[in-house]
């Protein structure tokens, strides 16, 4: 396999770009292709079936796309869809999901006693990240909280403003998440309202975000297989599912530049 070959990265929306961009940072010579599911976002409120179904289309369209690595780049389907993806893929390509880096760097963190997650009702539901802290660190205390509105408000530009504060401080003061000394952002969307989160806990929380843990398990990945591209990359493609004049607006905020989104149609 040619390390020149791009690197597939989807989600169920634009909050991807978080990663793709993280991505991006640490990896300049790697070319991006970029699926963004926004016919059926949220994927939070959507079934395991469909979820699988979906993740299953985009794969196979990455696939197509000659990608030489898939970066699951939404927790969701990372909770419900990564082992189907492994078992289709097989060992055509590696397939790398947002939760297991993120878990490792948890454990590793010692002082880190009672973690607090935050997610669509999918992920939380899924109970992955106890389930795998636990695994990794017995003794660990994990509080998860499903928090929908975040992901769909800020898709729709809603933050840094009085309506995200309002909708974040109510999360974030229930008493499922009393005590915690750290929180794991467990939506690629969340790093865009980080700075919110951080001042509802005036720094004296540690906030986890996943968007460069990924990137440098990417790294990693790609340096074991041989792949790390060595030529500069050629120019990034995204692709959404549903267009829409705001979203490409909006990618500004989630990639750091401004990017063209071109719709594709992949469910005929």
């Amino acid at each position: 396999m040619s390390a020149k070959l791009p690197i597939g990265i989807f989600d169920s929306g634009i909050g991807g770009l978080t990663v793709a961009s993280a991505i991006h940072k640490v990896l300049p010579n790697e070319e991006l292709i970029y699926f963004g599911d926004t016919a059926h976002l949220p994927y939070g409120d959507k079934s395991p079936k469909a979820i699988k179904y979906f993740s299953l289309k985009i794969a196979q369209f990455l696939l197509d796309k000659q990608c030489k690595m898939i970066v699951i780049a939404c927790n969701t389907a990372s909770s419900l869809a990564y082992h189907d993806l492994v078992e289709f893929i097989g060992d055509k390509i590696p397939v790398l999901n947002v939760i297991d880096p993120v878990v490792d760097f948890v454990a590793a963190e010692k002082q880190l006693k009672c973690v607090g997650v935050i997610g669509t009702k999918a992920t939380i539901n899924s109970d992955l990240y106890a389930k795998k802290l636990k695994l990794a660190r017995p003794g660990i205390e994990v509080k998860s909280l499903a928090t929908p509105l975040l992901a769909p408000m800020i898709e729709e530009g809603f933050f840094s403003n009085t309506i995200s504060k309002t909708v974040i401080h109510s999360y974030l003061s229930s008493p499922k998440l009393k005590n915690i000394d750290s929180l794991i952002l467990a939506c690629t969307h969340y790093p865009l309202i980080q700075a919110e989160i951080e001042e509802f806990y005036h720094e004296k929380v540690t906030i986890i975000n996943s968007a460069a843990i990924v990137a440098q398990s990417v790294q990693k990945k790609l340096a074991e297989l041989n792949l790390l591209s060595k030529v500069e990359a050629k120019k990034h493609q995204f692709f959404v599912s549903d267009y829409t004049s705001s979203f490409e607006k909006s990618t500004k905020l989630f990639f750091g530049e401004k990017i063209h989104l071109k719709l594709k149609n992949i469910w005929s």
